[in-house]
């Protein structure tokens, strides 16, 4: 068994344009006599390797903390794709993600610089996936995202974003990626790992 770590880490990662970084505060150390080393951090729910939540961009969709976990753990398949990500480049990863395992299909990973169109999402939606995790900040366009996230959340297909895969090959991984439990949160970080069961 081999155990992948896909998440950034925190007070390093990747901050989408205009969000705060994260910050860390050292409230005590050992070093300077305390019995213990205590700190105190803040972030933006979307920060590094996060999941949206439907309500990111529904005023009345599900929280993180209303979403079902099977979501977020499970069989998932992981594909290298470069650029934008057609429709027919998802029918084609639905396809090699079913041949591969039956199971895997409900969460899908891609590898590399891709951007997920509007149609791509339309066929994500059409073949049920569960979740869909990607490389960027953010699945859409950085420059008009809304288009994509609107399709996806409104179907209620979690969005896994900010993972790292470069280690990792294509192919069928188990995945758990369950986000720390915000009531009321739009989005939340995750420590995501990939296991290859076969190593």
């Amino acid at each position: 068994m081999k155990i992948y770590d896909i998440s950034q880490e925190v007070f390093g990662c990747e901050v989408f344009p205009g969000d705060p970084a994260p910050e860390r505060e050292v409230l005590a150390e050992i070093s300077k006599e305390s019995p213990c080393n205590l700190s105190a951090f803040r972030m933006c729910a979307h920060n590094g390797t996060h999941v949206d939540a439907p309500f990111h961009f529904y005023e009345n969709g599900k929280a993180v903390h209303q979403m079902d976990l099977k979501k977020f753990i499970g069989n998932a398949y992981v594909t290298e794709h470069e650029g934008e990500v057609s429709a027919e480049d998802a029918l084609a990863i639905i396809e090699r993600a079913r041949d591969a395992d039956r199971q895997s299909v409900k969460r899908i990973l891609i590898k590399g610089p891709a951007v997920v169109s509007a149609d791509a999402a339309d066929v994500f939606i059409e073949a049920g996936i569960s979740l869909l995790g990607n490389e960027s900040q953010t699945v859409g366009p950085e420059d008009a995202p809304m288009e994509v996230h609107l399709k996806l959340l409104g179907a209620e297909i979690v969005l896994l974003e900010g993972i790292r895969l470069g280690e990792v090959a294509e192919g069928v991984y188990f995945l758990n990626a369950a986000p720390i439990n915000l009531g009321g949160g739009d989005g939340a970080p995750c420590r995501a790992t990939l296991i290859d069961m076969g190593k």
